[in-house]
């Protein structure tokens, strides 16, 4: 059974930091592209960052610079680290697993706010 596990989200002012974790299990965890996206109310799913098998990485323009993704191949985790954080970052952030098959987590929630 394939499992995504997103952890790490909360309430933070704006300007703080958080760290996103995605605990995978049964997958391959290092033959998969991961991904980070996020949504809020009525708009689509967005692509935050992905991170590839090699660790080549790639952000959407209104997070470079802010958020960094990376991948712990031993222990199945992806991480997203997330600093200067503004009102607009404020989404449910998911998980995604991509290879031959496409898996998503369950979500976590981030809310930036005084």
């Amino acid at each position: 059974q394939v499992q995504l596990v997103e952890s790490g989200g909360g309430l933070v002012q704006p300007g703080g930091s958080l760290r996103l974790s995605c605990a995978c299990s049964g997958i391959t965890f290092r033959n998969y592209v991961m991904t980070w996206y996020r949504q809020t109310p009525g708009k689509e799913r967005e692509v935050v960052a992905s991170i590839t098998s090699g660790g080549n990485t790639n952000y959407a323009d209104s997070v470079k610079a802010r958020f960094t993704i990376s991948r712990d191949n031993a222990k199945n985790t992806v991480y997203l680290q997330m600093n200067s954080l503004k009102a607009e970052d404020t989404a449910v952030y998911y998980c995604n697993a991509r290879a031959w098959s496409n898996y998503w987590g369950q979500g976590t929630q981030v809310t930036v706010s005084s």
